[in-house]
């Protein structure tokens, strides 16, 4: 009779021909040795612990050793065949999950072949195998009728033991585990930085580093366009108190619906003792924009720069027709049919009734919260202008003529040059630009149209800029 079909732990096989030379090796010709197999099937638990389950090698061993201390002359112990071995590594190699370097494919999940917890597994794995087949072997010494002398406990387990931990030992060598995450390192600490620093540019003027907080402005250059506030702005940034955002916001008339907080967050980190402060021109002839601020804060200082009409008038259209060379001309613009009435819903007009916008602001804030700044007099006098402005702010003439020169291409006054700097500082290429010629007729109309409001401006202000 033929040998009995053996059954894997893990697969069930029928008998095929061996198709390599030592195939015979892989399979039982001896039906009375193949009792341990079913011994196997009880430890099958055991060998799921190792954490390189389904490897199905389909070992079968034909021979079983006597144990060791049982007399001289004992045989040795069969060699793994080498199918066994090409066997144990192909399938180990094709339970391998692509990308997953270092891990055996466990049913669904994938489990790492090395690390602390995979050695401890691999040994309870190893302990479990060893336990449950021997057991189950052992059970059945002596066991069913005729039998001769107990047969030995089989030891052919333990080549499958030392086949599976030297592939778990290859399997760890060749291949690594992903490195565990680790906590990130600790942000390096904030070094404070001194309280002020040198501008650059600026010969002796200490100004705030990036240290402190940001808080709302409190002071404002509201107004007005073409008045002047670019350069008002840009001296006022000389003094070593103030902190001035350099980009037009536009938060009361355009962007309020951001909300405040948006807004301190522009601004420039400031430390106790100076001043935040903002230029939007817009905001002097925005009907919302005094409630607004007013809810801010009640205490805001506003600056308004103001010039004369005619002239700013035509220094704002200046602007428009660089941007538009389409335009039609100012005299077409300005007024109606021809000569006729004003147009005041032209913005060019309509920003020089600087009367009807105050009136719009004194619900809200005082007088003694404005500062009204002649545009004229900063061209011809920056130093005192400035000086009037630092003392409304509550701050130490700082920026006084030593810092200021005329440019007479450009028609208004310039920062020196500063030591270490290439050149001195002037406004851009888009202020002072060449204003269009206006006929006279269409000036003296206009100064006539502003006359009244200029007058009941004066009134209101209690100066008198001398545009009349």
């Amino acid at each position: 009779m033929g040998p009995e079909p053996l059954r894997n732990p893990v697969t069930t096989l029928s008998p095929s021909p061996a198709r390599h030379p030592s195939h015979s090796q892989c399979r039982s010709e001896d039906p009375s040795r193949t009792g341990w197999t079913r011994d196997l099937q009880a430890g099958a638990s055991g060998r799921r612990a190792l954490g390189v389950a389904r490897v199905s090698t389909r070992v079968f061993v034909s021979q079983a050793w006597p144990g060791p201390g049982e007399g001289e002359g004992r045989p040795a112990p069969p060699q793994v065949p080498p199918c066994v071995r090409a066997r144990a590594v192909r399938r180990l190699g094709s339970e391998q999950k692509p990308g997953s370097a270092g891990c055996v494919r466990r049913g669904p999940r994938c489990a790492p072949a090395c690390g602390p917890r995979s050695r401890a597994r691999v040994w309870r794995g190893l302990m479990a195998v060893s336990g449950g087949l021997g057991g189950g072997a052992g059970d059945r010494q002596g066991t069913g009728p005729g039998q001769g002398p107990p047969p030995r406990a089989p030891r052919a387990p333990l080549a499958l033991v030392a086949l599976v931990l030297g592939t778990y030992c290859l399997c760890a060598l060749l291949r690594h585990c992903p490195p565990t995450s680790r906590a990130p390192a600790p942000a390096p600490a904030r070094t404070e930085l001194p309280r002020a620093a040198r501008r650059p540019g600026v010969p002796g003027l200490p100004v705030a580093s990036g240290s402190g907080r940001r808080r709302f402005p409190q002071a404002l250059i509201v107004g007005v366009k073409k008045g002047g506030t670019r350069a008002l702005l840009e001296f006022l940034r000389l003094h070593p108190d103030v902190r001035a955002l350099g980009s037009e916001p536009h938060f009361f008339d355009r962007c309020y619906e951001r909300g405040l907080a948006w807004y301190r967050s522009l601004m420039p980190r400031t430390l106790d003792g100076q001043i935040t402060m903002e230029k939007t021109p817009s905001y002097f002839v925005t009907r919302e924009a005094p409630r607004r601020i007013h809810s801010m804060s009640p205490d805001t200082k506003l600056i308004v720069v103001v010039r004369n009409p005619v002239t700013r008038a035509i220094s704002d259209y200046a602007q428009m027709l660089s941007k538009t060379p389409g335009l039609p001309s100012f005299r077409a613009l300005a007024f109606r049919h021809g000569l006729g009435p004003v147009d005041t819903a032209w913005s060019a007009v309509r920003i020089g009734l600087y009367a009807q916008h105050l009136d719009n602001w004194l619900p809200y804030f005082p007088l003694s919260h404005f500062l009204f700044v002649s545009g004229e007099r900063l061209v011809s006098d920056p130093a005192g202008e400035v000086g009037r402005v630092q003392d409304f702010l509550g701050l130490k003439r700082v920026v006084t003529d030593k810092h200021f020169y005329f440019n007479a291409t450009k028609g208004f006054p310039c920062l020196k040059k500063a030591p270490g700097s290439s050149r001195p500082r002037c406004l851009g290429k888009s202020k002072g630009r060449p204003h269009p010629v206006v006929p006279p007729a269409v000036v003296q109309r206009l100064q006539d149209f502003y006359r009244p409001f200029n007058r009941k401006f004066y009134q209101m202000t209690g100066q008198d800029f001398g545009w009349d």
